[in-house]
């Protein structure tokens, strides 16, 4: 107001205009900074609201009234990032945060850009976020958010460019504000519950698109056709580009539909001949249940055999045999079906997170094992045959085939021959009875060669795939009779349920997903690194080779164990024999490169090729067998392998 009135004044003297003006700017000096202190006063004001906004609030310990939140471009508070002084982004990731997002209160922070409150516990309705006009970044995947999406939610942020929603559990369909974000380029709402037409969107900005795992049906719009199918995956009603065509007749849909139900119908009483495959002497919990249908059931099984006369009865056996029938990705192998798999007594070779695994054989004397999937719901049926013929087509020696599979929704059957010497993990930690001999170093460094070579001929054959392995563990390496490794249960990320894939599934314990929900082509970089310290150590903490929810902390538990260890004897699994003075080089680069590939940064891993390059240099060298105690002549290097691992692996 005084500004104004000297302006306004009439014109004195030059020596009386100079006096008031420069009062006026001293009047306006004053009001300027005045109204920075009122902004900076502002911010403060505003998060305090926004804490209390929170259920649990109090654990943002940092946030007090005894300091400003920004410092110029230093921040001064937890999760506070600032720039020139006022508060441009807030970061309050894996906190353990309740309560929900109070937009109204977040729309006071005039130069704020970013807001990521992932993997938290932030539930209720979705906020408005209309209000932020210049936001850029709403990262909100891994909370509890239900409900649909305002439809005004997102209506008028003309700079927003990355929205992550994922994980939560949303409804309804996406909105027009979400479509018609000009600069929008990264969405992720993967692992909701949306539904309806996935929408075209008025621009072509966007670089990532992750839809899987929701309820959209319909053609997939033009704009998306270049993107992964893994990204769609997981909606059975979806179709087009980069899925699979859409029927034209979509009465042929209905039909298909209706014989897959009379289908399911009739082969009830064959998925209870499943519980029959093991012997008297070995029952499994799930077989006891329904042991009562066995003679039923083998009943029906024991007349697939049979030809009748006549057309009526021909026509009970094709649909007889079409009920026991095994789809084959092998075309030279022996044809055989569920009926033949009953015939024979089975062992029960073990049950795991996912299912149980047996052990039959057929009447030419071939043994097979079946693999009892239960939680591989996540797509329909078409897509999942298609996805099962792409795992059909592997071949690598190091790479285990799937023979066969039966389908049905409730669960999945997976057959494949059977592997003579068991699996790695059995070796490394299952000799306490000494019924096997210990695996050398020689023979542990050529197993995991040959474990590489097969994860990167999956990196080239399954390129699509976000992680061409994703349960990559010791358990899941099967050695044959000259001990060369076999990888199963590889690719089945796409096909399994989200929620058991997250707690059971090796690649969801990652650095990476625990950070930001997200995995990566390097995600089974990280898997075969736990495998590496494992193989050279011969120690893991037991539950981690049965993986289940919680256990992050003991693998990070372990790797750091491993990495904080002095250099020496200690380092190496003692039951290891074969190695000497000379190979001792060569088994600290290989457990130099286990530690690189665990490198909490996804960035700072290799990438498959490289690691393929480093482990093929190694070598055995084989020699006069020492004592393990006489491998170490000299005073032991004090130095921890995480210091060493700073240094070049070469």
């Amino acid at each position: 107001m005084g500004a104004h009135l000297y302006v306004r004044a009439p014109v004195p003297s030059s020596c009386s205009m100079f006096a008031h003006s420069t009062l006026g700017h001293f009047v306006f000096l004053l009001f300027l900074i005045s109204t920075i202190q009122h902004v900076n006063g502002s911010d403060l004001e505003t998060l305090f609201k926004f804490k209390n906004s929170l259920i649990n609030g109090r654990n943002l310990t940092t946030w007090t009234s005894t300091e400003d939140p920004c410092n110029n471009n230093t921040a001064n508070w937890e999760g506070i990032f600032c720039t020139n002084g006022t508060v441009s982004a807030i970061k309050l990731e894996r906190m353990g945060l309740e309560g929900n997002i109070d937009a109204t209160i977040l729309a006071r922070l005039k130069s704020l850009v970013s807001i990521s409150f992932m993997d938290n516990n932030l539930k209720g309705s979705f906020p408005d976020f209309g209000m932020l006009y210049g936001i850029r970044e709403i990262l909100l995947s891994n909370n509890k958010f239900s409900g649909e999406i305002p439809a005004n939610a997102f209506k008028g942020l003309k700079w927003l460019e990355k929205l992550y929603l994922a994980n939560n559990k949303l409804m309804g369909q996406i909105p027009v504000s979400v479509t018609s974000l000009p600069m929008l380029k990264e969405l992720l709402l993967e692992n909701n519950h949306l539904e309806g037409e996935i929408p075209k969107f008025y621009k072509t900005n966007l670089t990532l698109a992750n839809f899987a795992n929701n309820h959209f049906n319909g053609r997939i719009p033009e704009g998306f056709q270049n993107f992964s199918a893994s990204l769609f995956l997981g909606n059975e009603q979806l179709c087009g580009q980069p899925l699979e065509e859409c029927q034209r007749n979509g009465a042929s849909t209905a039909t298909i539909i209706i014989i897959a139900l009379v289908l399911a119908t009739a082969v009830g009483a064959v998925l209870f001949a499943v519980v029959i495959l093991s012997s008297r002497r070995h029952q499994d919990p799930d077989f006891a249940r329904i042991q009562n249908h066995g003679s039923t059931v083998l009943g029906a099984s024991a007349n697939l055999s049979m030809k009748e006369k006549g057309a009526s009865s021909a026509r009970k056996e094709k649909k007889a045999d079409l009920s026991m029938k095994l789809t084959f990705l092998i075309d030279d192998e022996e044809v055989f079906d569920l009926a033949d798999l009953l015939k024979a007594s089975a062992e029960v070779l073990g049950s795991g997170m996912f299912g149980s695994s047996y052990k039959t054989a057929l009447a030419s004397g071939k043994v097979m094992v079946v693999k009892r999937f239960r939680h591989m719901n996540n797509v329909g049926q078409e897509e999942f045959y298609e996805h099962m013929k792409r795992l059909g087509r592997l071949r690598h020696p190091n790479i285990l085939p799937l023979v066969a599979f039966y389908y049905r929704k409730e669960e999945k059957l997976f057959v494949s021959e059977y592997i003579d010497n068991i699996s790695l993990s059995y070796h490394i930690h299952g000799n306490q009875s000494n019924e096997i001999r210990s695996l050398d170093w020689p023979t542990r460094l050529r197993i995991m060669k040959g474990v590489v070579k097969g994860l990167h001929s999956l990196y080239i054959k399954l390129p699509s795939l976000i992680v061409p392995h994703g349960h990559l563990k010791s358990s899941n390496v099967l050695l044959n009779k000259n001990y060369e490794p076999l990888l199963a249960d590889y690719g089945l990320v796409p096909v399994t349920n989200p929620e058991h894939a997250f707690d059971l599934m090796m690649a969801y314990k990652s650095p990476e997903y625990k950070q930001h929900g997200r995995i990566s082509k390097r995600t089974d970089i990280w898997c075969l690194g736990i495998m590496i310290l494992e193989v050279l150590t011969g120690k893991i903490l037991a539950n981690t080779l049965h993986l289940g929810k919680g256990n992050e902390s003991d693998l990070t538990d372990f790797i750091n164990s491993v990495a904080n260890q002095e250099l020496n004897i200690d380092v190496f699994d003692k039951e290891m024999a074969g190695f000497n003075k000379s190979s001792e080089e060569e088994m600290i680069k290989l457990l130099k490169i286990g530690l690189s590939c665990c490198e909490k940064d996804a960035n700072k891993r290799m990438d498959i090729k490289q690691v393929v390059e480093k482990i093929e240099e190694l070598k055995e060298k084989e020699g006069m067998e020492d004592d393990f105690q006489s491998t170490y002549s000299s005073e032991p290097d004090k130095q921890s392998l995480r210091e060493i691992t700073d240094d070049n692996t070469n």
